[in-house]
C-alpha cells in the first residue's frame, strides 16, 4: 500500500467515524431522552435490564454512550450497582447491531434486488432523502431523520472507501506475515483492545476489521482474538468518564471492565481448550463481514447468558476492588455524562426545578406558622430552605449553561432557556419567604400584635398567595398550559388585595388606630406576599412560552386582560378572596 492508499484508508476511517457520530446524534435526538428515562426506571429486573440495555444501545448506536450513561446513573444514585451490571451486559449485545449493518457491504450478486441491497447503490438514495429533509423541512423530527440517513450514508461510504483502500493488501507478503503474527490469541486480543481504546468505539474497530476481511486475507483464527480484544478496549471510555465520581460510579465502570475481561478469558480458554481435542477446520478459512457480525453477536449473547446469574459475585468482586463507601452529592444528578443525551439531561433539570418549586411551598407554609407564632426551629428551617434554593440556582444555572452549549434541538433549547428563568423566580420566592421570617422576628422583638380584623384580612391574602403557589407548581410540574393561564388573573387580584390592605392600614394609622411599628410590620408582610405572587406569574408566563414559540408575554397578556375568560377568572377570584367591609372602630 502506497502513501495514497494510506491517505484513502485514513479518509475512509474519518468518514466512517463521522457518519457514525452523526447517525448516533440523530437517533438520540429523535428518541428525545425517552429511552434513557425508560432505562432509568425499568431496570429492577435483571432480564429487563439486559433487554433495555440492548435496545437503548441498538437505537443510539453506541455501547460507550450507554455505559457512560449508566456510570452517571450510579453516580447520581438513580441506579444501583447491581442493576447496572445487567444493563451493561445488554449494551454489549446492542452494539452488535452496527456489525450487522456493516455486513451489508459484503453482499454480492447479479440480480436487481441483490444489487439494490448493496450499500453503494442504495446509500446515495438515502443521502438524497436525508439532505432534502434537513434543508427543506422545519420539523425537528424530520431533520433528525435526515441526519440519521445522512450519517448512515457517510458511514457506509467510509466503509466502502476503507475496503477499496485495503483491497490491494491481499497480494502483500508483509500484510500476510503481520496477520500470521496476530493469529497468536494473546497478541490478537491486545491489538483489538488497543485499537478500540484509541478510537473509543468497538463498532468502529469491528467495522475496520470487516473492511480488512474483504481482502480475503483475514482468517477466523486471526479475527476471533481481535474481536474479543475490541470488546475490552471499549471499556476505556467508561473508565475515563468515572474520574472524579463517587466510589459506586467507579465500581460500575470497573464492573464493565471485569465483564469484558472475564468473558474474553473464558471464551479463549474454552475455544482453544476444545481445539486441543477437536479440529476446527474453519480456523484457517478467510472470514467474511457477515461471519464477523455472527461471531461478535454470539460472543456477547453467550457471555451474557453465562455471566448474568453471577451478577452478585461480580458485584462482590468490584466492591472488593474498590472498598470504600461513597457520600452522595445532593446535585450528583447533574452529571456531565448526561450531556451526551441532552433531552434526558433537560428532563433531569426539570425534575430538580420542580423540587425547588415544592421547596417554595414548604417555606411559605412554615413562614405563615412562624409569623403567627415565632419559633426558632421554624426560622432555622426556612433559612436552610433559602440557602438550599441558592445552591439549587447555582448548580442548575451552571449545568444549564453547559447544556445550552450542546447540540440541542429547538424544543430542548427553549426548555433550557425557560428553566434558567424559572430557577431565578423560584429562588426569589424563597428570598421573600425569608422576608416573612424577618417580619416574624420584628413582630416578636417589637411585641406587635394584629387585631382579629387585621388577621382576617391578612389570612385572605395568604390564602390567595397559597393558591397561586399551588397553581404555579401544578402547572410547572405537569407542563399544564391551561393551569398556567389561571395564574395571571389571580396575580391581578392579589395586587388589588395588597393595594386595598395598604390603603386600609394607612387610614388606620392616620386615625391613630394602629402604631407605626404595627404599620411597618403589616406593610412588610403584605409586600412580601405580593412579591411571591409576582414571581409565580413570571413562572406561569414561562410555561406558556415553553409551549408556544411565538408567545410574547407582554403582548399576549395585554390582549388576554380584555378577553372574557380572563375577566371571568378575575371576577371569580375577587369573590373568593373578597375583603370584609372595613369597620372604623376596629384597631390593628
Amino acid at each position: 500500500m502506497d502513501i495514497f492508499g494510506v491517505l484513502s484508508l485514513v479518509g475512509g476511517l474519518a468518514m466512517f467515524l463521522y457518519g457514525m457520530n452523526v447517525m448516533g446524534d440523530g437517533l438520540k435526538k429523535l428518541a428525545g431522552g425517552k429511552l434513557e428515562v425508560i432505562l432509568e426506571k425499568l431496570t429492577s429486573n435483571k432480564l429487563m435490564g439486559v433487554l433495555l440495555g440492548a435496545v437503548v444501545t441498538a437505537v443510539i448506536q453506541s455501547s460507550s454512550t450507554t455505559t457512560v450513561m449508566i456510570v452517571g446513573f450510579v453516580n447520581s444514585g438513580i441506579m444501583k450497582l447491581t442493576q447496572s451490571i445487567g444493563v451493561m451486559m445488554g449494551a454489549n449485545i446492542g452494539t452488535t447491531v452496527t456489525a450487522w449493518i456493516l455486513s451489508l457491504s459484503g453482499i454480492q450478486g447479479d440480480s436487481f434486488w441483490v444489487k439494490i441491497a448493496e450499500p453503494e447503490n442504495f446509500t446515495p438514495i438515502l443521502a438524497l432523502i436525508g439532505i432534502i429533509l434537513i434543508m427543506a423541512t422545519k420539523s425537528d423530527k424530520k431533520r433528525n431523520v435526515g441526519s440519521i440517513l445522512i450519517g448512515f450514508s457517510v458511514l457506509m461510504f467510509g466503509m466502502e472507501t476503507m475496503s477499496n483502500a485495503v483491497s490491494g493488501l491481499k497480494d502483500s507478503e508483509a500484510f500476510t506475515s503481520m496477520l500470521v503474527m496476530f493469529s497468536n490469541p494473546i497478541l490478537g486480543l491486545l491489538v483489538g483492545a488497543v485499537i478500540t481504546a484509541i478510537i473509543q468505539s468497538s463498532s468502529a474497530s469491528v467495522g475496520i476489521l470487516q473492511a480488512l476481511s474483504m481482502t480475503g486475507g483475514i482468517t477466523f483464527g486471526t479475527a476471533i482474538p481481535i474481536i474479543l480484544g475490541e470488546n475490552i478496549g471499549t471499556c476505556v471510555t467508561a473508565i475515563i468518564s468515572c474520574i472524579g465520581t463517587s466510589k459506586n460510579a467507579k465500581r460500575a465502570a470497573v464492573a464493565n471492565l471485569y465483564i469484558k475481561i472475564i468473558s474474553a478469558v473464558l471464551f479463549l480458554i474454552v475455544f482453544y481448550g476444545l481445539r486441543l481435542f477437536i479440529s476446527f477446520t474453519f480456523i484457517d478459512d478467510a472470514i467474511t463481514p457477515f461471519a464477523i457480525a455472527v461471531i461478535h453477536t454470539l460472543f456477547n449473547v453467550v457471555s451474557t447468558i453465562v455471566l448474568l446469574p453471577f451478577t452478585k459475585y461480580i458485584e462482590k468482586l468490584v466492591r472488593f476492588t474498590i472498598r470504600e463507601g461513597a457520600e452522595k452529592n445532593a446535585f450528583s444528578i447533574l452529571d456531565d455524562r448526561f450531556l451526551r443525551s441532552p433531552s434526558f439531561a433537560v428532563e433531569q433539570c426539570e425534575n430538580l426545578v420542580t423540587n425547588m418549586a415544592y421547596m417554595v411551598k414548604d417555606s411559605f407554609t412554615l413562614a405563615q406558622e412562624c409569623v403567627a407564632k415565632y419559633s426558632e426551629k421554624l426560622d432555622k428551617q426556612i433559612i436552610e430552605n433559602e440557602d438550599a434554593a441558592d445552591e439549587y440556582e447555582d448548580a442548575l444555572g451552571a449545568y444549564l449553561v453547559k447544556l445550552s452549549a450542546q447540540n440541542l434541538n429547538m424544543t430542548d433549547s427553549q426548555k433550557v432557556s425557560i428553566l434558567l428563568h424559572a430557577i431565578s423566580d423560584f429562588e426569589k420566592m424563597t428570598d421573600y419567604t425569608t422576608d416573612l421570617v424577618f417580619t416574624a422576628r420584628e413582630k416578636r422583638d417589637k411585641d406587635v400584635h394584629f387585631s382579629a380584623k387585621a388577621r382576617q384580612e391578612i389570612t385572605i391574602m395568604v390564602n390567595a398567595v397559597g393558591e397561586i403557589i399551588d397553581l404555579t407548581i401544578s402547572a410547572f410540574s405537569n407542563n399544564d398550559v391551561q393551569m398556567a393561564y389561571k395564574v395571571e388573573p389571580l396575580e391581578d387580584v392579589i395586587d388589588r388585595l395588597r393595594n386595598e390592605l395598604k390603603s386600609r392600614h394607612i387610614k388606620r394609622m392616620q386615625e391613630g388606630r394602629c402604631s407605626v411599628n404595627q404599620g411597618f410590620v403589616f406593610t412588610d408582610y403584605i409586600t412580601a406576599l405580593e412579591k411571591i405572587s409576582d414571581h409565580c406569574a413570571n413562572v406561569a408566563a414561562a410555561i406558556i412560552e415553553l409551549n408556544d414559540e411565538n408567545y410574547d408575554i407582554h403582548n399576549v397578556m395585554s390582549q388576554r386582560r380584555n378577553d372574557n375568560e380572563y375577566k371571568e377568572l378575575c371576577v371569580s377570584y375577587s369573590k373568593k378572596y373578597a375583603l370584609p367591609f372595613s369597620v372604623s372602630s376596629d384597631s390593628e
